[in-house]
Protein backbone atom coordinates (compact mmCIF):
# COMPACT_ATOMS: atom_id res chain seq x y z
CA UNK A 1 0.00 0.00 0.00
CA UNK A 2 2.87 2.06 0.97
CA UNK A 3 4.36 1.34 -2.87
CA UNK A 4 1.18 2.63 -4.45
CA UNK A 5 0.64 5.31 -2.63
CA UNK A 6 4.21 6.53 -3.79
CA UNK A 7 3.72 6.17 -7.13
CA UNK A 8 0.30 7.76 -7.08
CA UNK A 9 2.05 10.61 -5.00
CA UNK A 10 4.93 11.15 -7.32
CA UNK A 11 2.57 11.45 -10.43
CA UNK A 12 0.32 13.69 -8.68
CA UNK A 13 3.38 15.83 -7.85
CA UNK A 14 4.72 15.93 -11.81
CA UNK A 15 1.18 16.92 -12.43
CA UNK A 16 1.28 19.86 -9.99
CA UNK A 17 4.48 20.26 -10.86
CA UNK A 18 4.23 20.80 -14.64
CA UNK A 19 0.31 21.73 -14.27
CA UNK A 20 0.37 22.99 -18.12
CA UNK A 21 1.10 19.50 -19.43
CA UNK A 22 -1.17 17.64 -16.95
CA UNK A 23 -4.17 18.23 -19.09
CA UNK A 24 -2.68 16.91 -22.70
CA UNK A 25 -1.36 14.32 -21.00
CA UNK A 26 -4.29 12.85 -19.59
CA UNK A 27 -2.66 11.91 -16.32
CA UNK A 28 -5.09 10.99 -13.24
CA UNK A 29 -4.78 10.29 -9.93
CA UNK A 30 -7.70 7.98 -9.54
CA UNK A 31 -8.57 4.68 -10.09
CA UNK A 32 -11.94 4.86 -10.85
CA UNK A 33 -10.69 3.11 -14.54
CA UNK A 34 -9.18 0.25 -12.85
CA UNK A 35 -12.18 -0.01 -10.83
CA UNK A 36 -14.51 -0.28 -13.41
CA UNK A 37 -12.66 -2.73 -15.68
CA UNK A 38 -12.23 -4.96 -11.87
CA UNK A 39 -8.47 -4.66 -11.74
CA UNK A 40 -6.66 -3.96 -8.63
CA UNK A 41 -3.39 -4.82 -7.10
CA UNK A 42 -0.45 -1.82 -7.76
CA UNK A 43 -2.21 0.04 -10.19
CA UNK A 44 -1.87 3.27 -12.13
CA UNK A 45 -4.73 5.14 -14.69
CA UNK A 46 -4.63 7.28 -16.88
CA UNK A 47 -8.63 8.06 -18.40
CA UNK A 48 -8.48 5.27 -20.71
CA UNK A 49 -5.99 2.83 -19.22
CA UNK A 50 -5.24 1.08 -16.33
CA UNK A 51 -1.63 0.09 -15.81
CA UNK A 52 -1.06 -3.11 -13.70
CA UNK A 53 2.62 -3.59 -12.33
CA UNK A 54 3.61 -6.68 -10.63
CA UNK A 55 7.70 -8.24 -10.20
CA UNK A 56 9.49 -10.96 -8.30
CA UNK A 57 13.22 -10.92 -7.40
CA UNK A 58 14.57 -14.11 -6.69
CA UNK A 59 18.08 -15.36 -5.10
CA UNK A 60 19.98 -18.73 -4.90
CA UNK A 61 23.19 -19.76 -3.26
CA UNK A 62 24.27 -23.06 -3.80
CA UNK A 63 28.71 -24.08 -2.20
CA UNK A 64 29.74 -26.98 -1.97
CA UNK A 65 31.21 -29.83 -3.43
CA UNK A 66 28.85 -31.93 -5.36
CA UNK A 67 29.96 -30.88 -8.77
CA UNK A 68 29.73 -34.38 -10.53
CA UNK A 69 26.54 -36.66 -11.01
CA UNK A 70 26.32 -40.71 -11.09
CA UNK A 71 22.90 -42.26 -12.77
CA UNK A 72 20.59 -43.85 -10.98
CA UNK A 73 17.78 -44.19 -13.24
CA UNK A 74 18.06 -43.19 -16.68
CA UNK A 75 14.83 -43.34 -18.81
CA UNK A 76 13.93 -44.30 -21.95
CA UNK A 77 17.45 -42.93 -23.99
CA UNK A 78 15.69 -44.04 -27.28
CA UNK A 79 13.18 -41.20 -26.85
CA UNK A 80 14.76 -38.78 -30.11
CA UNK A 81 13.45 -35.63 -28.87
CA UNK A 82 13.97 -33.00 -32.11
CA UNK A 83 15.84 -32.98 -35.18
CA UNK A 84 19.73 -34.72 -34.38
CA UNK A 85 21.56 -36.53 -36.61
CA UNK A 86 19.36 -38.71 -38.25
CA UNK A 87 19.69 -42.76 -36.66
CA UNK A 88 20.96 -41.28 -33.68
CA UNK A 89 18.88 -41.45 -29.98
CA UNK A 90 18.42 -38.67 -27.87
CA UNK A 91 16.87 -37.72 -24.93
CA UNK A 92 17.99 -34.78 -22.83
CA UNK A 93 15.78 -35.71 -20.19
CA UNK A 94 16.19 -39.37 -19.32
CA UNK A 95 18.70 -39.11 -16.55
CA UNK A 96 18.21 -38.85 -13.01
CA UNK A 97 21.60 -38.36 -11.23
CA UNK A 98 22.80 -37.83 -7.81
CA UNK A 99 25.39 -35.41 -6.36
CA UNK A 100 28.95 -36.65 -6.75
CA UNK A 101 32.08 -34.53 -5.47
CA UNK A 102 34.46 -33.61 -7.44
CA UNK A 103 38.40 -35.01 -7.90
CA UNK A 104 39.99 -32.34 -9.29
CA UNK A 105 43.40 -32.86 -7.03
CA UNK A 106 43.87 -29.87 -4.24
CA UNK A 107 40.38 -28.42 -5.84
CA UNK A 108 37.01 -29.16 -4.29
CA UNK A 109 34.71 -26.12 -3.87
CA UNK A 110 32.10 -25.46 -6.24
CA UNK A 111 29.35 -23.27 -6.34
CA UNK A 112 26.39 -21.66 -8.28
CA UNK A 113 25.09 -18.08 -7.47
CA UNK A 114 21.77 -17.08 -9.24
CA UNK A 115 19.60 -13.94 -9.26
CA UNK A 116 16.60 -13.97 -11.42
CA UNK A 117 13.99 -10.65 -12.27
CA UNK A 118 10.81 -10.62 -13.01
CA UNK A 119 9.13 -7.24 -14.27
CA UNK A 120 5.66 -7.36 -15.75
CA UNK A 121 3.50 -4.78 -17.15
CA UNK A 122 -0.40 -4.95 -18.65
CA UNK A 123 -2.29 -2.29 -19.57
CA UNK A 124 -5.72 -2.81 -19.81
CA UNK A 125 -8.58 -0.94 -21.39
CA UNK A 126 -12.47 -1.51 -22.73
CA UNK A 127 -13.67 -2.33 -26.07
CA UNK A 128 -16.66 -3.42 -27.79
CA UNK A 129 -15.34 -6.91 -27.79
CA UNK A 130 -14.33 -7.16 -23.78
CA UNK A 131 -11.02 -6.07 -22.22
CA UNK A 132 -8.07 -5.16 -24.39
CA UNK A 133 -4.62 -5.40 -22.98
CA UNK A 134 -1.05 -5.26 -23.96
CA UNK A 135 1.57 -7.31 -21.78
CA UNK A 136 4.93 -6.90 -21.34
CA UNK A 137 6.68 -9.57 -19.24
CA UNK A 138 10.41 -8.65 -18.82
CA UNK A 139 13.02 -11.38 -17.33
CA UNK A 140 16.73 -11.26 -16.38
CA UNK A 141 18.87 -14.50 -15.26
CA UNK A 142 22.34 -13.75 -13.67
CA UNK A 143 23.82 -17.39 -13.14
CA UNK A 144 27.53 -18.02 -12.24
CA UNK A 145 28.45 -21.00 -12.04
CA UNK A 146 31.99 -22.40 -10.64
CA UNK A 147 33.08 -26.16 -10.79
CA UNK A 148 36.58 -26.82 -9.08
CA UNK A 149 37.08 -23.44 -8.57
CA UNK A 150 36.39 -22.64 -11.88
CA UNK A 151 33.69 -19.68 -12.04
CA UNK A 152 32.14 -18.44 -15.63
CA UNK A 153 31.06 -21.61 -17.23
CA UNK A 154 29.52 -24.80 -17.23
CA UNK A 155 31.89 -27.71 -16.13
CA UNK A 156 31.19 -30.60 -17.23
CA UNK A 157 31.32 -33.90 -14.72
CA UNK A 158 32.31 -36.38 -16.95
CA UNK A 159 35.43 -34.70 -19.05
CA UNK A 160 36.20 -31.98 -16.73
CA UNK A 161 35.87 -29.25 -19.13
CA UNK A 162 34.27 -25.92 -19.57
CA UNK A 163 31.42 -26.14 -22.01
CA UNK A 164 30.70 -22.03 -22.31
CA UNK A 165 28.87 -19.67 -20.35
CA UNK A 166 25.86 -21.17 -18.24
CA UNK A 167 22.79 -21.85 -20.44
CA UNK A 168 20.44 -20.57 -18.29
CA UNK A 169 22.36 -17.09 -18.13
CA UNK A 170 20.15 -14.45 -20.43
CA UNK A 171 20.55 -10.68 -20.35
CA UNK A 172 17.39 -8.49 -19.60
CA UNK A 173 14.78 -9.37 -22.31
CA UNK A 174 10.92 -9.14 -23.04
CA UNK A 175 9.75 -12.53 -22.51
CA UNK A 176 6.41 -12.06 -22.85
CA UNK A 177 5.21 -9.08 -25.35
CA UNK A 178 1.64 -9.65 -26.89
CA UNK A 179 -1.61 -7.86 -27.28
CA UNK A 180 -4.62 -9.66 -26.09
CA UNK A 181 -8.75 -8.87 -25.95
CA UNK A 182 -11.66 -10.34 -24.93
CA UNK A 183 -13.86 -12.00 -22.50
CA UNK A 184 -15.49 -15.13 -22.56
CA UNK A 185 -13.56 -15.75 -25.63
CA UNK A 186 -9.64 -14.40 -25.71
CA UNK A 187 -7.74 -13.30 -28.76
CA UNK A 188 -3.92 -13.18 -28.11
CA UNK A 189 -0.59 -11.93 -30.67
CA UNK A 190 2.71 -11.38 -30.15
CA UNK A 191 5.42 -13.53 -28.14
CA UNK A 192 4.39 -15.63 -25.40
CA UNK A 193 3.89 -18.55 -23.71
CA UNK A 194 2.03 -21.64 -25.05
CA UNK A 195 -1.52 -22.67 -24.56
CA UNK A 196 -0.44 -26.41 -24.35
CA UNK A 197 -1.92 -27.88 -21.24
CA UNK A 198 0.56 -30.10 -19.59
CA UNK A 199 -0.96 -30.54 -16.04
CA UNK A 200 -2.78 -33.14 -13.84
CA UNK A 201 0.01 -35.63 -14.16
CA UNK A 202 2.21 -35.45 -11.00
CA UNK A 203 2.51 -38.10 -8.32
CA UNK A 204 0.89 -37.81 -5.30
CA UNK A 205 3.19 -40.04 -3.00
CA UNK A 206 6.22 -37.84 -1.94
CA UNK A 207 8.76 -38.55 -3.28
CA UNK A 208 7.74 -38.78 -6.84
CA UNK A 209 8.82 -41.38 -9.82
CA UNK A 210 11.91 -41.79 -11.47
CA UNK A 211 10.31 -40.74 -15.14
CA UNK A 212 7.98 -38.78 -13.93
CA UNK A 213 10.96 -36.51 -11.81
CA UNK A 214 12.28 -36.63 -15.77
CA UNK A 215 9.67 -34.77 -16.92
CA UNK A 216 9.11 -31.92 -14.41
CA UNK A 217 7.36 -33.89 -11.91
CA UNK A 218 4.98 -35.28 -14.60
CA UNK A 219 4.21 -37.66 -18.08
CA UNK A 220 6.47 -36.15 -21.18
CA UNK A 221 5.04 -33.32 -22.91
CA UNK A 222 7.34 -34.88 -25.95
CA UNK A 223 8.43 -32.95 -28.94
CA UNK A 224 6.31 -29.80 -28.74
CA UNK A 225 7.85 -26.92 -29.94
CA UNK A 226 5.60 -24.05 -28.37
CA UNK A 227 5.34 -20.63 -27.02
CA UNK A 228 7.94 -17.63 -29.24
CA UNK A 229 5.83 -16.33 -31.48
CA UNK A 230 2.06 -17.31 -31.40
CA UNK A 231 -1.47 -16.62 -32.65
CA UNK A 232 -3.95 -17.66 -30.10
CA UNK A 233 -7.85 -17.89 -29.48
CA UNK A 234 -9.66 -19.14 -25.88
CA UNK A 235 -13.33 -19.44 -26.05
CA UNK A 236 -15.19 -20.39 -22.66
CA UNK A 237 -17.90 -22.83 -23.64
CA UNK A 238 -20.31 -23.12 -20.74
CA UNK A 239 -20.53 -25.90 -17.96
CA UNK A 240 -16.53 -25.75 -17.37
CA UNK A 241 -15.13 -26.41 -20.80
CA UNK A 242 -12.70 -24.20 -22.16
CA UNK A 243 -11.38 -24.63 -25.72
CA UNK A 244 -7.73 -23.42 -27.09
CA UNK A 245 -6.26 -23.09 -30.63
CA UNK A 246 -3.50 -21.55 -31.63
CA UNK A 247 -0.12 -21.52 -34.13
CA UNK A 248 3.32 -21.04 -32.42
CA UNK A 249 6.72 -21.50 -32.91
CA UNK A 250 6.26 -18.83 -35.95
CA UNK A 251 9.75 -17.33 -34.83
CA UNK A 252 11.83 -20.74 -35.27
CA UNK A 253 14.55 -20.21 -37.71
CA UNK A 254 14.78 -24.13 -38.49
CA UNK A 255 12.55 -26.75 -40.14
CA UNK A 256 10.61 -26.56 -36.84
CA UNK A 257 9.16 -23.97 -37.54
CA UNK A 258 5.34 -23.34 -36.87
CA UNK A 259 3.42 -25.63 -34.38
CA UNK A 260 -0.66 -26.22 -34.79
CA UNK A 261 -1.83 -26.68 -31.02
CA UNK A 262 -5.37 -27.23 -29.62
CA UNK A 263 -7.02 -28.06 -25.86
CA UNK A 264 -9.72 -28.89 -24.45
CA UNK A 265 -9.92 -28.17 -20.71
CA UNK A 266 -12.68 -28.97 -18.18
CA UNK A 267 -12.96 -28.32 -14.93
CA UNK A 268 -16.23 -28.74 -12.43
CA UNK A 269 -17.83 -31.14 -9.95
CA UNK A 270 -14.39 -32.30 -8.37
CA UNK A 271 -13.10 -32.99 -12.02
CA UNK A 272 -10.02 -31.16 -13.91
CA UNK A 273 -9.08 -32.67 -17.03
CA UNK A 274 -7.68 -31.82 -20.37
CA UNK A 275 -6.63 -32.96 -24.08
CA UNK A 276 -3.83 -31.08 -25.21
CA UNK A 277 -2.36 -31.66 -29.48
CA UNK A 278 0.30 -30.43 -30.97
CA UNK A 279 1.51 -30.73 -35.03
CA UNK A 280 5.13 -29.44 -35.26
CA UNK A 281 7.23 -28.62 -38.37
CA UNK A 282 4.40 -27.26 -40.54
CA UNK A 283 6.35 -23.52 -41.87
CA UNK A 284 8.38 -25.50 -44.21
CA UNK A 285 5.60 -27.18 -46.64
CA UNK A 286 7.47 -30.21 -46.85
CA UNK A 287 8.28 -33.22 -44.90
CA UNK A 288 11.39 -32.94 -42.66
CA UNK A 289 13.08 -34.60 -39.18
CA UNK A 290 11.50 -31.46 -37.49
CA UNK A 291 7.60 -32.58 -38.40
CA UNK A 292 6.50 -33.78 -35.09
CA UNK A 293 3.50 -35.08 -33.46
CA UNK A 294 2.20 -34.88 -29.59
CA UNK A 295 -0.48 -35.45 -27.29
CA UNK A 296 -0.87 -34.76 -23.46
CA UNK A 297 -3.77 -36.13 -21.59
CA UNK A 298 -4.47 -35.66 -17.89
CA UNK A 299 -7.61 -35.96 -15.31
CA UNK A 300 -7.48 -35.35 -11.03
CA UNK A 301 -10.99 -36.39 -9.45
CA UNK A 302 -11.42 -35.32 -6.24
CA UNK A 303 -14.10 -37.87 -3.90
CA UNK A 304 -14.28 -36.89 -0.71
CA UNK A 305 -11.05 -38.40 1.03
CA UNK A 306 -9.69 -40.37 -2.08
CA UNK A 307 -7.98 -38.59 -5.11
CA UNK A 308 -7.34 -40.06 -8.25
CA UNK A 309 -5.34 -38.89 -11.00
CA UNK A 310 -4.27 -40.50 -14.58
CA UNK A 311 -2.07 -39.31 -17.24
CA UNK A 312 -0.82 -39.96 -20.56
CA UNK A 313 1.55 -39.13 -23.57
CA UNK A 314 2.53 -40.26 -26.93
CA UNK A 315 4.12 -38.47 -29.88
CA UNK A 316 6.87 -38.97 -32.09
CA UNK A 317 8.16 -37.89 -35.69
CA UNK A 318 9.31 -38.36 -38.88
CA UNK A 319 12.85 -39.84 -39.71
CA UNK A 320 14.20 -40.99 -43.11
CA UNK A 321 15.38 -43.69 -41.41
CA UNK A 322 12.02 -44.52 -40.02
CA UNK A 323 9.84 -42.80 -37.66
CA UNK A 324 10.47 -42.94 -33.98
CA UNK A 325 7.92 -42.72 -31.12
CA UNK A 326 7.31 -42.53 -27.74
CA UNK A 327 4.52 -43.29 -24.96
CA UNK A 328 4.45 -42.37 -21.53
CA UNK A 329 1.22 -42.91 -18.26
CA UNK A 330 0.73 -42.52 -15.10
CA UNK A 331 -1.86 -43.43 -12.75
CA UNK A 332 -1.74 -42.04 -8.75
CA UNK A 333 -4.21 -42.14 -6.05
CA UNK A 334 -4.38 -40.89 -2.58
CA UNK A 335 -6.55 -41.54 0.10
CA UNK A 336 -6.52 -39.89 4.06
CA UNK A 337 -7.95 -41.76 6.70
CA UNK A 338 -8.30 -39.48 10.01
CA UNK A 339 -4.24 -38.55 10.80
CA UNK A 340 -2.82 -40.78 8.04
CA UNK A 341 -2.45 -40.02 4.09
CA UNK A 342 -1.52 -43.03 2.08
CA UNK A 343 -0.33 -42.58 -2.03
CA UNK A 344 0.38 -45.23 -4.47
CA UNK A 345 1.69 -44.65 -7.95
CA UNK A 346 2.78 -46.06 -11.26
CA UNK A 347 4.26 -45.25 -14.44
CA UNK A 348 4.83 -47.20 -17.67
CA UNK A 349 6.87 -45.82 -21.07
CA UNK A 350 7.67 -47.13 -23.98
CA UNK A 351 8.47 -46.11 -28.35
CA UNK A 352 10.36 -46.87 -31.22
CA UNK A 353 13.84 -45.63 -31.72
CA UNK A 354 14.30 -44.21 -35.13
CA UNK A 355 14.52 -46.52 -37.65
CA UNK A 356 11.48 -48.29 -36.44
CA UNK A 357 13.14 -50.85 -33.56
CA UNK A 358 10.86 -51.04 -30.68
CA UNK A 359 12.55 -49.78 -27.30
CA UNK A 360 12.41 -51.83 -24.27
CA UNK A 361 9.26 -51.31 -21.50
CA UNK A 362 10.66 -49.09 -18.97
CA UNK A 363 8.37 -48.80 -15.57
CA UNK A 364 8.60 -47.42 -12.07
CA UNK A 365 6.18 -47.46 -8.75
CA UNK A 366 6.73 -45.65 -6.12
CA UNK A 367 4.26 -45.22 -2.57
CA UNK A 368 4.33 -43.12 0.85
CA UNK A 369 2.53 -43.07 4.17
CA UNK A 370 2.01 -39.42 6.40
CA UNK A 371 0.54 -38.90 9.70
CA UNK A 372 0.12 -35.62 11.11
CA UNK A 373 1.72 -36.83 14.58
CA UNK A 374 0.81 -33.58 16.84
CA UNK A 375 -0.38 -30.04 16.03
CA UNK A 376 2.08 -28.43 13.08
CA UNK A 377 3.97 -32.04 12.83
CA UNK A 378 3.86 -34.19 9.63
CA UNK A 379 5.78 -37.52 9.06
CA UNK A 380 6.25 -38.94 5.38
CA UNK A 381 7.76 -42.34 4.93
CA UNK A 382 8.30 -43.40 1.48
CA UNK A 383 10.02 -44.74 -1.69
CA UNK A 384 9.68 -45.53 -5.47
CA UNK A 385 11.73 -47.77 -7.82
CA UNK A 386 12.72 -47.79 -11.44
CA UNK A 387 13.06 -51.35 -13.85
CA UNK A 388 15.26 -50.22 -16.53
CA UNK A 389 14.23 -52.05 -19.35
CA UNK A 390 17.61 -52.07 -20.93
CA UNK A 391 19.46 -55.57 -21.15
CA UNK A 392 21.83 -55.13 -18.41
CA UNK A 393 20.97 -51.71 -16.96
CA UNK A 394 20.58 -52.07 -13.54
CA UNK A 395 17.46 -50.87 -11.94
CA UNK A 396 17.18 -47.49 -9.46
CA UNK A 397 15.25 -46.79 -6.00
CA UNK A 398 15.04 -44.49 -3.33
CA UNK A 399 14.00 -44.90 0.00
CA UNK A 400 12.92 -41.87 2.37
CA UNK A 401 11.96 -40.71 5.74
CA UNK A 402 10.58 -36.65 5.96
CA UNK A 403 9.37 -34.53 9.10
CA UNK A 404 7.83 -31.61 8.32
CA UNK A 405 7.45 -29.37 11.24
CA UNK A 406 5.82 -25.69 11.73
CA UNK A 407 8.02 -24.46 14.75
CA UNK A 408 5.78 -20.70 14.29
CA UNK A 409 3.48 -19.15 11.90
CA UNK A 410 6.16 -18.56 9.34
CA UNK A 411 8.97 -20.82 10.48
CA UNK A 412 9.35 -24.05 9.05
CA UNK A 413 11.37 -27.15 9.45
CA UNK A 414 11.71 -29.75 6.72
CA UNK A 415 14.27 -32.70 7.78
CA UNK A 416 14.62 -35.88 5.43
CA UNK A 417 17.12 -39.39 5.69
CA UNK A 418 17.36 -41.59 2.86
CA UNK A 419 19.21 -43.49 0.71
CA UNK A 420 19.38 -44.18 -3.41
CA UNK A 421 20.67 -47.24 -5.42
CA UNK A 422 21.20 -48.81 -8.34
CA UNK A 423 21.67 -52.54 -8.97
CA UNK A 424 24.48 -53.57 -10.80
CA UNK A 425 25.04 -53.07 -15.42
CA UNK A 426 25.89 -56.19 -17.16
CA UNK A 427 27.87 -55.64 -20.53
CA UNK A 428 25.66 -55.94 -23.46
CA UNK A 429 26.72 -55.75 -26.91
CA UNK A 430 26.92 -52.62 -28.81
CA UNK A 431 24.20 -54.26 -31.37
CA UNK A 432 21.78 -53.15 -28.55
CA UNK A 433 19.15 -51.12 -29.38
CA UNK A 434 20.27 -48.45 -26.95
CA UNK A 435 23.57 -49.25 -28.04
CA UNK A 436 26.22 -50.90 -25.21
CA UNK A 437 26.48 -51.22 -21.99
CA UNK A 438 29.24 -51.43 -19.96
CA UNK A 439 29.60 -53.71 -16.50
CA UNK A 440 29.38 -51.75 -13.34
CA UNK A 441 29.09 -52.69 -9.66
CA UNK A 442 25.86 -51.96 -7.36
CA UNK A 443 26.35 -48.89 -5.48
CA UNK A 444 23.94 -47.46 -3.03
CA UNK A 445 24.56 -43.59 -1.41
CA UNK A 446 22.59 -42.23 2.30
CA UNK A 447 21.64 -38.66 2.67
CA UNK A 448 20.75 -36.25 4.87
CA UNK A 449 19.33 -32.90 3.88
CA UNK A 450 17.46 -30.15 6.51
CA UNK A 451 15.88 -27.00 5.46
CA UNK A 452 14.52 -24.08 7.45
CA UNK A 453 11.71 -21.87 5.77
CA UNK A 454 11.00 -18.91 6.54
CA UNK A 455 8.00 -16.73 5.18
CA UNK A 456 6.85 -13.59 7.62
CA UNK A 457 4.20 -12.33 4.82
CA UNK A 458 4.49 -9.49 2.65
CA UNK A 459 5.53 -11.68 -0.41
CA UNK A 460 9.28 -12.43 0.98
CA UNK A 461 9.95 -15.83 1.39
CA UNK A 462 13.42 -17.32 2.70
CA UNK A 463 14.70 -20.51 3.35
CA UNK A 464 18.74 -22.39 4.29
CA UNK A 465 19.27 -26.08 3.41
CA UNK A 466 22.15 -28.46 4.18
CA UNK A 467 22.48 -31.49 2.32
CA UNK A 468 25.11 -34.23 3.49
CA UNK A 469 25.88 -37.64 1.71
CA UNK A 470 27.75 -40.95 2.09
CA UNK A 471 29.74 -40.17 -1.01
CA UNK A 472 31.33 -36.97 0.33
CA UNK A 473 28.86 -34.88 -1.57
CA UNK A 474 27.70 -32.00 0.77
CA UNK A 475 26.32 -28.41 -0.58
CA UNK A 476 24.49 -25.45 1.44
CA UNK A 477 22.10 -23.62 -0.18
CA UNK A 478 20.61 -19.93 0.59
CA UNK A 479 17.58 -18.68 -0.93
CA UNK A 480 15.22 -15.85 -0.58
CA UNK A 481 12.72 -13.76 -3.16
CA UNK A 482 9.98 -11.52 -2.70
CA UNK A 483 7.46 -10.74 -5.33
CA UNK A 484 4.50 -7.78 -5.38
CA UNK A 485 1.34 -6.68 -7.30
Amino acid sequence: MKLKSLILGSVAAAGLSTAGYAADLGVLTSLDVCDSLGLSGLTISSDTNCLQISGKVSYEFVWGNYGAGRTIASTQPGFQFGAGAVGTNINADGVRNIDVPDTVAGISNDWDSKVETLLKFVATSSSDFGPARVVINLRQRDYTRARNGVAGGVIDPVTGLATGVHPDAHPLRAQDAYVQVGDTTIISAGKKGSIFNEGDDEPFNFTGLFISDSADKGVWEGPVRKGGHVIQIESSFGEGFVGKLGLEALDRTDNQAGSLIGVLDYSGNGVTAHISGSVGGLLDGVQTVGDTYAVHAGVTGTFDAFKLRAALAAGGGYAPAGNWSYWNGLVSGEATFDMFKVALSGEFSGGNAVGGAALPTDYGIGGSIGAQVAEGIEINIGGRYFNDGTVGVGDGYQVAAQLVASLTESIKLVGEIGVYGHAEDVATAATAVDGPVAAAAAYSDFYGKAELQWAPGGGFTSSVAAQAQQNGAYKVTFKAAKEFQ
